[in-house]
C-alpha cells in the first residue's frame, strides 16, 4: 500500500513539474483582412461589396483555436479597441498599426494580412476584372464556362514593440470542382447578411468558392502553426499606484497601455522608508511591507479596477506590482 502511495505522489510531482515547466503559448490578435485588390471581384461574386476579410479572419481564428498552439484574444476584445482607436479599415495591412493596437491589447505579437486573389481561375474565363465585367452574368456568375475558383492569401505577425515582421504565411486554395458560378454547389446556402459572409459554415464551403476559401485559409493556419517558435512571449513589469479603494475594490492608476491585461494579479506594498543618497538627495532603495494581492477585472488604456485576492487595509498611494507573461 505505501509504494502505491508512493508511485501515486510521484506521478502527481512529475505532472506538476511537467505543467510548470510548459511554456505558455504565445497570445496573439488577428486583424479583418485587406482586401482592396479584390473588392471589384467580390461585389460581382455576391452582387455588393462583401467585407471577405472580415470573414477570412474568424475562420483563421477558427483554425488556430482549434489547434490550440496560441492564445487568440477574442473579437469583441478587437473590436472595442479598434471603436475606441477609431481604427480605419485602410490601416488593416499596417505593421505599425497593427503593432499599437497589440500594445492595447497585452498580446505578444499581431497578425495581419490581405487577400490577394478572390474568385476565377483566370485561364477559364473571358470576363475581365473589371466592374462592367461582372454584369451580364448576376449574382455568383462570370462566365457562360464553367470554371474553378481560386482563392490566396498571405498572413504576417509583427512585433507589437518593434513593428518588425516576424513571421510570414500565405496559402492558396483551389475548388477541387468547376462550375458557371462561384456559389455553385451549394445548394442549401442562403447567401449572407450585415455586408458580411460566414466563412465557416458547412454550406458555404460546399460552393466552389467555399472550398478554395477553406484551402487557402487552412495552408495559411498551418504555416502560422509551424513558425509559432518565431514569436517570443513578452514579459512585462508594471508598476503602479492605488488611486481609489471602495471595500473590495481597487483602482490602480495603470492599465492596458503599460501591459496589464484582465486576470493579471498584482502584489500590493506600502512604503514604509526610502533611503537616499546622502550626496545627490536621489533614491537608492526603498524599503517596503506586503499589503496583499489584487487580480485585474477591467481595465482601460490608462487605469484598471481589481479586486482584492488577500490583505486588507489597502489605502491610495500604495504601490501595486507585477511581473507577468
Amino acid at each position: 500500500m505505501r509504494n502505491v502511495f508512493r508511485v501515486a505522489i510521484l506521478v502527481l510531482l512529475v505532472s506538476l513539474l511537467a505543467q510548470a515547466a510548459e511554456p505558455r503559448r504565445k497570445r496573439v490578435a488577428i486583424m479583418d483582412f485587406e482586401y482592396g485588390t479584390v473588392r471589384t471581384a467580390v461585389a460581382g461574386i455576391f452582387g455588393t461589396d462583401v467585407d471577405v476579410g472580415r470573414g477570412i479572419r474568424d475562420l483563421l481564428v477558427k483554425y488556430l483555436v482549434k489547434d490550440g498552439t496560441y492564445s487568440v484574444i477574442e473579437r469583441a476584445a478587437l473590436d472595442k479597441i479598434l471603436a475606441e482607436q477609431n481604427f480605419s479599415t485602410s490601416d488593416r495591412a499596417n505593421p505599425a498599426s497593427a503593432a499599437k493596437i497589440g500594445k492595447l491589447l497585452g498580446v505578444d505579437a499581431m497578425i495581419f494580412g490581405s487577400i490577394t486573389q478572390f474568385g476565377y481561375d483566370n485561364k477559364q474565363t473571358k470576363v475581365g476584372g473589371g466592374g462592367g465585367g461582372w454584369g451580364g452574368w448576376g449574382i455568383g456568375g462570370f462566365s457562360h464556362k464553367k470554371s474553378k475558383a481560386i482563392v490566396t492569401v498571405d498572413a504576417r505577425a509583427v512585433d507589437i514593440d518593434t513593428a518588425e515582421i516576424l513571421l510570414v504565411a500565405d496559402g492558396k486554395g483551389e475548388s477541387s470542382r468547376e462550375s458557371t458560378s462561384m456559389l455553385g454547389g451549394g445548394g442549401s446556402w442562403h447567401g449572407f447578411g450585415g455586408g458580411a459572409v460566414d466563412f465557416g459554415s458547412s454550406d458555404f464551403q460546399q460552393t466552389i468558392l467555399g472550398e478554395a476559401v477553406k484551402g487557402a485559409t487552412e495552408q495559411m493556419a498551418s504555416a502560422l502553426i509551424q513558425g509559432a517558435d518565431k514569436l517570443s512571449a513578452r514579459t512585462i513589469t508594471v508598476e503602479g499606484l492605488v488611486a481609489f479603494v471602495d471595500g473590495a475594490t481597487v483602482v490602480l492608476n495603470v492599465g492596458a497601455r503599460s501591459g496589464l491585461k484582465a486576470g493579471d494579479q498584482l502584489s500590493v506594498e506600502r512604503v514604509t522608508r526610502e533611503i537616499k543618497d546622502p550626496a545627490t538627495g536621489k533614491i537608492l532603495r526603498r524599503m517596503s511591507d506586503k499589503i496583499g494581492v489584487i487580480q485585474v477585472t477591467s481595465l482601460d488604456d490608462n487605469s484598471a479596477e481589481a479586486k482584492i485576492v488577500t490583505g486588507s487595509g489597502f489605502k491610495v498611494g500604495d504601490m501595486a506590482k507585477t511581473t507577468t507573461q
